[in-house]
């Protein structure tokens, strides 16, 4: 799958998407190799509890003693292989075009800032939940998600589609199919529970705080892309 993005310019090769990618694939490979009792005490560490970051009263002891940290450093940290490959999927799809509009220092930006807030918004609404470490980058890709919609709304996703023994190029409006993803995310977020422990509130955010941002960014990416 790929996602065209008119420019006027011949765009410069990414490289914050795929920075990204690497970061997330080194933290899994690190967490793979290591022992039951490495990884367990890693994700207490670096993924967001909310039991441990919202304990007392929220200052500058939090700031100080790292626990908001883990509210970015949970973005990098997934649970297992297949949540890793489904997070990196959607960050290539959408992260590379959204690079191309935003530019590699603004995507960074986006990805960090929704991520972060993301947890934030996740962890508020499971702290009253025992033993629940919030990781993955799926807010902050919600937030990627939101701003190219914000940015290119009337941009096509092309895909080739197996039929049988042929393979069919569709064309389909990238809005769309964003608009189902997000009303999935609506969905799961009121019938969470019954698919298991998900911070679907962490999606929901990201994607809303991508799509303010990348309102307030139009103007500058509009300049950008006339270059």
């Amino acid at each position: 799958m790929f996602v065209h993005v008119p420019s006027r310019r011949r765009p410069a090769p990414p490289w914050a998407t795929p920075l990204l990618v690497v970061a997330c694939m080194a933290a899994w490979v690190w967490l793979a190799v290591g022992s039951k009792d490495t990884r367990g005490h890693f994700l207490q560490r670096w993924g967001t509890v909310p039991e441990t970051l919202l304990a007392g009263d929220i200052g500058w002891d939090t700031l100080l003693d790292g626990r908001l940290l883990s509210l970015f450093t949970a973005i990098f940290v997934h649970a297992d292989w297949l949540h890793l490959v489904g997070n990196l999927l959607f960050l290539v799809i959408f992260g590379i075009p959204a690079e191309r509009g935003l530019g590699p220092g603004r995507l960074l930006a986006l990805f960090l800032v929704c991520g972060a807030l993301a947890n934030l918004a996740a962890a508020i609404s499971l702290q009253h939940t025992h033993a629940v470490v919030i990781v993955g980058a799926s807010g902050a890709i919600s937030g990627v998600i939101g701003a190219y919609l914000a940015l290119f709304p009337r941009a096509h996703l092309g895909f080739v589609v197996p039929l049988g023994l042929f393979l069919e190029f569709v064309r389909t409006p990238a809005s769309l199919l964003i608009a189902i993803w997000a009303l999935l995310q609506v969905v799961f977020t009121f019938v969470g529970p019954a698919f298991g422990a998900v911070a679907w509130w962490a999606h929901l955010t990201g994607f809303c705080i991508g799509v303010a941002m990348a309102l307030l960014w139009r103007p500058a990416v509009a300049r950008r892309l006339r270059r």
